[in-house]
């Protein structure tokens, strides 16, 4: 090799960043050390990677070429490493879960209470989002999601459907008519997601909304509970979650409910260790 590959990895984090600030951050270190990275590896390849625009990088068309080639090798690199770990045979260690704050906050607690006492070695990270988190790249171990995942590398085990249904507290049904599903004039639905897509997903099952009904809203699963709870508006909840809490009813009791699937989700490598085998097994019998 003619040049060191740990600055490959600064290029990657430079490309995908824009600029060597960011870069640097991401990577834990300087920005001075960043540039003289990104300098060195031009050096020793004979091009140039970048061109500097104020604060922010570009590449050149050079680096756009080559590119591709490192991120085949930070894959690799990802591929190694996941392959490494999946022939730990410990059931100690960390293992990183990643499921939405809603499941984080009011599903995942006591199933993880009874996986503490069997594994009490295991060190559970729960990261609680509501974005996908990419398992290629190592951002989990085992992911919660509500899609199947077609990335041949990953395996998904079906668990339990998750019943929806509308909810609300007694004080804000007392203030408004009941709705029905063809009048939901003066209510107000709390989303924790885009208000258009609430409406592609409700529109087809016959209710009459508009966006005026959705003026209420928040990107945490947890805000938008709590604003639920405060009176605000009806919100879209699991039974398993809405059911324990004693301040909410459901609504709209003839509409059917919704059901929305729940994929266990973890790389194939790592379904070879005990520790994540025995994580996956547990949240799996659990959730089901």
């Amino acid at each position: 090799m003619s040049f060191d590959w740990n600055l490959a990895k600064t290029l990657l984090a430079v490309a995908d960043e824009g600029s060597l600030s960011a870069a640097a951050r991401s990577l834990g270190q300087t920005q001075p050390t960043v540039s003289r990275q990104i300098a060195a590896l031009e050096h020793a390849l004979g091009v140039t990677l970048f061109e500097r625009t104020g604060r922010s990088v570009a590449l050149t068309q050079a680096g756009v070429e080559l590119l591709d080639h490192v991120r085949s090798m930070a894959s690799g690199a990802n591929m190694l490493s996941l392959a490494a770990s999946g022939k730990s045979q410990s059931i100690e260690g960390k293992v990183l879960i990643t499921a939405s704050e809603l499941m984080s906050a009011y599903i995942l607690p006591p199933i993880l209470n009874d996986l503490v006492r069997k594994a009490p070695l295991l060190e559970i990270d729960v990261v609680a989002d509501n974005v996908v988190r990419d398992l290629m790249r190592r951002e989990a171990d085992i992911a919660i999601r509500h899609t199947r995942s077609d990335q041949p590398n990953l395996i998904a085990r079906s668990v339990r459907d998750q019943v929806m249904r509308f909810y609300a507290t007694p004080a804000y049904l007392e203030t408004r008519a009941e709705p029905r599903e063809d009048d939901f004039a003066g209510h107000q639905i709390i989303s924790y997601i885009e208000a258009d897509r609430m409406l592609d997903y409700l529109l087809p099952v016959g209710l009459n909304l508009t966006r005026a009904n959705f003026r209420l809203s928040s990107s945490s699963q947890v805000v938008a509970l709590q604003m639920a709870r405060a009176g605000l508006g009806m919100i879209i909840l699991p039974e398993q979650i809405a059911v324990p809490i004693p301040d909410l009813v459901p609504v709209l009791g003839t509409l059917n409910a919704f059901t929305v699937p729940t994929w266990l989700v973890a790389h194939r490598e790592l379904r070879t260790s005990r520790r994540i085998r025995l994580v996956f097994d547990h949240l799996a019998d659990n959730l089901s």
